[in-house]
C-alpha cells in the first residue's frame, strides 16, 4: 500500500486507528482454547469485529515466536486472512529488527518478498542503532515501509534517547534528522510514543510530513487528543496503535463485540480530530 492509498483509507474510514494483535494465549477467552488454533480464531474474530473502524493491524511477532512453530503458523494464517479481505488493510510487522549485511537483507525478504504472496506485510518496525546499512535493505521494495524507532514510550527511553550529543541535538532528534535522508515520506515512518505527546512538536520540526506510528494510547495512558494536536498533519500523518484496550476489552463470549465497541469509540474520536486538525 503506497502513501496515497493509505491516506485514502484514512479518509474513507475517518480513522487512523491501528489495532495491535498482541495475542496472549493466557488472556484469550477460555472457550476459544478448545479450538484447533485458538490464537488464529481469536485474531480472526477481532479482525472481523474491528475492521470497519481501523485502517491497520500490527501483530507483535514476539507473541507468536514465543509459541514456536504453532505460533508462527497462527501468525501466517492471520496475515493471509487479512491479505485476502475484500478491502485494503495496512499490515505492520512489529518485529523491531536491527542487523546488517545479508542478515538484514534476509529479514527484509522475509517480510516483503515472502514466497507465499498472501503473507507479505506493508511495513516492519526496525531499530536504527546500527545505522544506515541496517535500514537500507528494507527500502528496496515497492509500496513497502520502514518504521524506524525514534522516541519510544517506555521508561528506558530516558537511558539514551534524551541524551544530548555534540551537535546539541538529543539522540532521538539526530535519529530523525539523519535517517530521514535515507528514504522519503513515501517509504519511511517513525515510532513516537503517545506518552511523549508533548514532544511531538519537536518531532514535527524535523520530519514535518512523515507518517508517525504512535503506540501508547489506551492501556498505557497516552492521550489521543494530544497526539492529534501536536502530531497531525494536513494529510493526517498518524497511525495510532491500541492493543490491550481493544483486543482484551473483555474475555467472555462477547469479546469481539466489546472490541468493536472500543474500536468504534476511538474511531469516533479520530473522526473529530481529523475534522479539526487535517484537511482530508
Amino acid at each position: 500500500m503506497n502513501r496515497i492509498e493509505l491516506i485514502a483509507e484514512i479518509k474513507r474510514k475517518k480513522s487512523f486507528l491501528c489495532v495491535g494483535l498482541d495475542t496472549d494465549v493466557a488472556k484469550i477467552p477460555e472457550f476459544l482454547k478448545a479450538c484447533e488454533d485458538p490464537v488464529f480464531e481469536f485474531n480472526k474474530a477481532i479482525i472481523d469485529a474491528t475492521l470497519p473502524y481501523t485502517v491497520a493491524y500490527k501483530p507483535n511477532l514476539a507473541f507468536y515466536e514465543a509459541l514456536g512453530i504453532s505460533g508462527l503458523n497462527s501468525l501466517s494464517k492471520t496475515i493471509s486472512y487479512i491479505n485476502n479481505l475484500n478491502e485494503a488493510v495496512f499490515i505492520i510487522a512489529d518485529a523491531k529488527r536491527g542487523d546488517i549485511g545479508n542478515t538484514s537483507e534476509r529479514y527484509a525478504n522475509a517480510f516483503f518478498n515472502n514466497p507465499k504472496k498472501q503473507e507479505n506485510y506493508n511495513a516492519v518496525t526496525v531499530a536504527p542503532y546500527m545505522g544506515e546499512d541496517s535500514i537500507k535493505p528494507f527500502m528496496g521494495f515497492d509500496n513497502s515501509w520502514v518504521v524506524i524507532l525514534a522516541l519510544t514510550s517506555n521508561k528506558g527511553a530516558f537511558d539514551f534517547q534524551m541524551d544530548v550529543v555534540e551537535s546539541g541535538e538529543r539522540v532521538f532528534e539526530k535519529v530523525l534528522r539523519v535517517s530521514s535522508q535515507w528514504g522519503s515520506i513515501e517509504n519511511t515512518m517513525y515510532v513516537v510514543g503517545a506518552t511523549k505527546a508533548d514532544m511531538l512538536s519537536d518531532v514535527r520540526k524535523i520530519v514535518p510530513h512523515h507518517f508517525l506510528l504512535v503506540p501508547g494510547v489506551g492501556a498505557q495512558g497516552g492521550s489521543l487528543s494530544e497526539v492529534a494536536k501536536y502530531g497531525m498533519t494536513d494529510e493526517c500523518g498518524l497511525l495510532v496503535n491500541a492493543s490491550r484496550s481493544i483486543i482484551y476489552a473483555s474475555n467472555d463470549e462477547y469479546f469481539a463485540q466489546n472490541a468493536a465497541l472500543e474500536a468504534r469509540k476511538m474511531q469516533m474520536e479520530m473522526c473529530e480530530m481529523l475534522r479539526i486538525y487535517s484537511q482530508i
